[in-house]
């Protein structure tokens, strides 16, 4: 069992984790104190103090911020003053934006419309999980679970591997998939390039740690389809050469891990997982790695040097995972949602996904729609769809009020004006906006919002979630917050040619995707609202 499995159960056990405990561990598993030290200190989900019996986690972040959760952790404090076993704090998005704000009782979801509702929740013993019903999806062709496994099953019997290999390959470089977690990286192109790889042994890991503001959509498949993603990572080990897959997966997800453990064992019981299977001589089974938490470990390599034991921290690339990825070997990584498409190719063909696509685009693409909605949500739409015609789909912009902006890929994304709202939702299309298809994260932002306060609160977030590796994110992101908060606490001139050059310094020398990204909100309210922003009229950005 790795180090951070350990020190997770440890805490599971006793609810933090104290000194002499981890100086046991670490005589147990004959590893110096610092080893675990560095991983406590470096991950928020670990814990060195004991927690109070209720722990409360209210979302700061985008989604929750349009839905007026600034100040609610400190109301909620003051309603439940005169409770001792009660501890509220602020978190980073906890990924259940489609009830923003969002708020989570001992890790568990709960709706409340205000504090006094929050309050009288806790104070009648906490909320009780819900179950959200199971939708059917077009993605997954079958329904159900008992009917899965079929493009795996059919490209297990076929009698040569090699042509099994090379005919799903390109049937993904056919579909057009592309990486549905915010590099749009082509799939089959990337599968190709690890089955080319010669050092063995490969693996297989699925990216489900999604922890940008606004993005919550691979939560929905997990929950939903775990039996697809399952069977594209199957695939995805018999065309790369791997037999082990591991999905890493964020803490906060209690319930699509369930639902995954629960798919895995009923996969492993009827043969579907394990060794041989269906007596084709392919061995492949998966596990489940749960993230000690952080932002920064949605970016692949850090990830992978979390999978390794160590603090999450970007390493430089080249090389890349798929050259040299988890152990230095090569390492096919894709996230949730691609793989559930890949599943779909596999089994139904590169023509049946495609022709979902509407306006000249191809395939089908679920997207997490929050912000000033009716009807926040995930959605599975054809590939193409207008912003439009998806923000009518969620119900139209709530209250009824106009439609001042929307961010079509999540916080890393740049904002639009109204002007763009037929623009489809499409790699290429969103590019030529002027924005990016990014995590698959609609949010839409209602007139009468002020920008300003908007483009503050996800800047700050990525200063808050920086690993702090680079000098240049971690000062320049901190450099670029401490100018907006005294903008707007001063109501002074933000000078726009320090922000760019403070772009140009993250987007140049910042290891990973975090730097490139930090300031795209801040640069794009003050290039469409200019009036917003206390000296975008004087140069730079504007």
């Amino acid at each position: 069992m790795s180090l951070i499995h350990e020190l997770e159960a440890l805490q599971s056990d006793r609810g933090y984790l104290e000194k002499d405990d981890l100086r046991d561990l670490a005589a147990r598993l004959s590893v110096p104190q610092y080893r675990l030290q560095e991983l406590v200190s470096f991950y928020p989900h670990f814990r060195t103090t004991p927690p109070a019996a209720i722990e409360v986690a209210v979302c700061r972040d985008m989604s929750c911020h349009l839905a007026a959760a600034d100040g609610l952790a400190g109301r909620l404090k003051a309603a439940l003053a005169d409770r001792d076993d009660v501890e509220v704090e602020e978190a980073s998005c906890l990924g259940c934006c489609e009830r923003a704000p969002g708020v989570r009782i001992n890790g568990v979801p709960v709706r409340a419309s205000n504090v006094d509702a929050l309050a009288q929740v806790i104070r009648e013993g906490g909320p009780k999980r819900e179950l959200r019903p199971h939708r059917a999806w077009k993605t997954d062709p079958h329904g159900e679970a008992d009917s899965a496994y079929e493009g795996i099953r059919m490209a297990l019997a076929q009698a040569d591997p090699d042509e099994v290999s090379l005919q799903l390959i390109a049937d993904l470089e056919k579909s057009g998939l592309r990486g549905m977690g915010g590099a749009g990286f082509p799939t089959g192109l990337k599968w190709k390039l690890v089955r080319a790889e010669k050092a063995t042994p490969k693996y297989v890991v699925c990216n489900a740690d999604e922890s940008e503001p606004g993005t919550f959509k691979d939560r929905v498949i997990l929950e939903d389809l775990p039996y697809l993603v399952i069977e594209g990572m199957m695939l995805a080990g018999l065309v790369v050469g791997a037999s082990r897959g591991i999905v890493y997966l964020r803490h906060e997800y209690a319930t699509a891990r369930a639902a995954l453990l629960e798919e895995i064992e009923r996969a492993r019981d009827i043969g579907w997982l394990g060794d041989d299977i269906l007596g084709s001589g392919f061995d492949f089974d998966v596990d489940v790695f749960i993230s000690p938490g952080g932002y920064i470990l949605g970016e692949e390599t850090a990830l992978l040097e979390a999978l390794e034991d160590r603090r999450g921290e970007p390493r430089n690339k080249p090389p890349f995972p798929g050259q040299k990825g988890l152990y230095g070997q090569p390492t096919l990584m894709n996230n949730v949602e691609t793989f559930a498409h890949a599943a779909a190719i596999a089994g139904e063909g590169a023509d049946w996904w495609m022709g979902h696509g509407v306006n000249d685009c191809a395939g089908l693409k679920f997207v997490a729609v929050s912000g000033h909605v009716e009807k926040p949500g995930v959605y599975e739409i054809p590939m193409g769809t207008t912003v439009a015609d998806l923000i009518e789909i969620a119900g139209g912009v709530s209250g009824g009020r106009a439609l001042k902006a929307f961010a079509p890929g999540g916080a890393s994304s740049l904002f639009l004006p109204p002007d763009r709202i037929d623009t489809p939702m499409d790699f290429a299309a969103l590019d030529a906006a002027g924005s990016m298809m990014g995590s698959g994260a609609l949010v839409v932002v209602a007139e009468g919002t002020p920008l300003l306060p908007l483009a503050a609160n996800i800047v700050r977030f990525f200063r808050n979630e920086s690993c702090g590796k680079c000098v240049p994110c971690r000062d320049g992101t901190q450099k670029a917050t401490a100018l907006l908060e005294r903008a707007q606490a001063t109501g002074e001139a933000i000078d726009m040619d320090v922000i760019d050059k403070l772009n140009l310094l993250l987007t140049e020398t910042s290891i990973c995707g975090l730097g490139y990204v930090a300031l795209n909100p801040l640069l794009s309210v003050a290039e469409h609202w200019p009036e917003e922003v206390p000296g975008a009229g004087t140069g730079g950005a504007s």
